[in-house]
């Protein structure tokens, strides 16, 4: 943990990714951290201020996670890497002492609960988080207090068309909380199963709850949460226009990782 005072050193894993790039650039706005390694397999040994656009910081980009984490001394890991990755990432994170941050999406629940005993056995605290942004945890919480109230909801999450799952982390994590809200699942759709008349129709299904993906080049990330009821309906939306909308909440992680048990923390909203 680190002292009262102290800077906390960061690595960030996936640094020269549109993510890594603005949480480079966050954890130089902060004079309580201190960026000490970048690492990723594009630009290596580039310095990773230039590669950000700003200056020179003498942190050239190592494509070898563990010696950079060793050598760097850092005590937590920031992940925006890739789905295929990620849980490698995090599980060599741990294994140098390091805490991890991660933003990476495609987790399920047996990987969650797998860093959740190695962390524990390790003593090593881990923040997970499906989306960093405050307004979409907040329309989560939302979503998770109307559930009590309606009869049906369906999920409409929409992202850029670079991201690797489908669906979405939040829009998985949103009907998770939907559903703890309700205590129990949706009734089951009139029509079970539609007919799929056309390959590929990115969809699925969670207790009740559909679940609709978009990929489309000039979105970020955004979701709609459409409850519907006899006579109404209420749409609960979010949008994050940038990629600086999740760097507050990344900041908060790196800001709180460390003062956590030994284990997973798994969403934004036990942070906040």
């Amino acid at each position: 943990m680190a002292r009262k005072g102290s800077l906390v050193k960061v690595a960030v894993v996936g640094a020269c990714g549109r993510m890594g790039k603005e949480v480079v650039k966050g954890i130089l706005s902060r004079n309580d951290f201190q960026l000490v390694s970048a690492i990723d397999v594009r630009e290596v040994g580039k310095d990773i201020g230039e590669v950000v656009g700003v200056q020179s910081l003498g942190i050239p980009v190592s494509n070898d996670l563990v010696a950079a984490l060793k050598e760097s001394g850092a005590q937590v890991a920031v992940d925006f890497t890739h789905p295929s990755v990620v849980f490698e990432n995090v599980r060599k994170t741990i294994d140098c002492g390091v805490a991890p941050v991660v933003g990476t999406t495609g987790w399920t629940q047996e990987k969650v609960k797998a860093i959740d005993k190695l962390a524990k056995k390790k003593g090593v605290p881990v923040v997970i988080a499906p989306n960093f942004a405050i307004g979409a945890v907040l329309m989560m919480k939302f979503a998770m207090e109307a559930a009590k109230y309606f009869d049906k909801v369906e999920i409409i999450e929409l992202h850029h068309d670079g991201k690797a799952d489908a669906p979405s982390g939040t829009a998985l994590r949103t009907a998770e909380l939907i559903l703890r809200g309700r205590g129990k699942s949706f009734p089951e759709p009139k029509v079970k199963q539609p007919e799929v008349l056309l390959e590929g129709a990115l969809g699925g299904e969670m207790s009740g709850i559909r679940i609709h993906s978009v990929r489309l080049p000039g979105l970020v990330a955004h979701q709609e949460v459409i409850f519907g009821t006899v006579g109404q309906v209420l749409t609960i939306r979010h949008d994050s226009l940038s990629r600086e909308s999740f760097i507050p909440g990344v900041l908060l992680a790196i800001e709180k990782v460390l003062s956590l048990p030994p284990g997973v923390v798994f969403g934004l909203e036990n942070l906040l």
